[in-house]
């Protein structure tokens, strides 16, 4: 079995830019971007991941072009203003990785991005992984080198991902909160 899984690993390098700008203060962090968010070109963007009503909600918004709207360059632009309206960067710990499908838990060989612009150009100060392997790959690979210079606060927050199932959308949303306290 092992080996089968093994042999199933693709390498993936990320393609997608992070969202940010100089008035960023929030930095939300995810593993990988999942085979339907690279298609798409964007952030968490499989039709059944919960960030985009979670994210939304915590400030009492919803969005209008679900993720799998046929206009994708309209949901990628509404969730881009969101995003900079509310001073939030997002992006992924990881610049490359072997991994099978979306399956966090299949990550191998793991290269993480490189933090020196966003963070040195930015207001950034409190920085959120979505999910335990992300929060893990932060911590093993970028936390010595970014947190003390930066003065970065680090959290882990529920994985939204719909194979997070034992979180519903409400807790995912009372949990997300914490991002709208900066």
């Amino acid at each position: 079995m092992e080996l089968a899984e093994k042999t199933d690993l693709q390498k993936i390098i990320h393609q997608i830019p992070p969202v940010w700008n100089s008035e960023s203060q929030v930095l939300i962090l995810g593993t990988m971007p999942s085979p339907k968010s690279r298609e798409a070109g964007f952030f968490y963007m499989h039709p059944q991941n919960r960030f985009w009503k979670v994210l939304p909600a915590v400030f009492g918004e919803s969005l209008h072009n679900p993720n799998n709207s046929p206009d994708r360059e309209a949901a990628i632009s509404e969730r881009r203003d969101f995003l900079l309206r509310y001073h939030i960067a997002l992006w992924d710990v990881l610049a490359s990785c072997q991994i099978s499908g979306a399956a966090d838990s299949s990550i191998k060989n793991a290269i993480p991005n490189d933090f020196e612009e966003l963070l040195g150009h930015s207001k950034i100060k409190r920085l959120f992984c979505t999910g335990k392997t992300a929060f893990s790959l932060w911590k093993k690979t970028c936390a010595e080198k970014y947190e003390e210079r930066y003065h970065l606060t680090v959290e882990c927050l529920p994985s939204t991902s719909p194979a997070n199932a034992a979180w519903s959308l409400e807790k995912l949303i009372e949990a997300y909160k914490v991002i709208y306290k900066f």
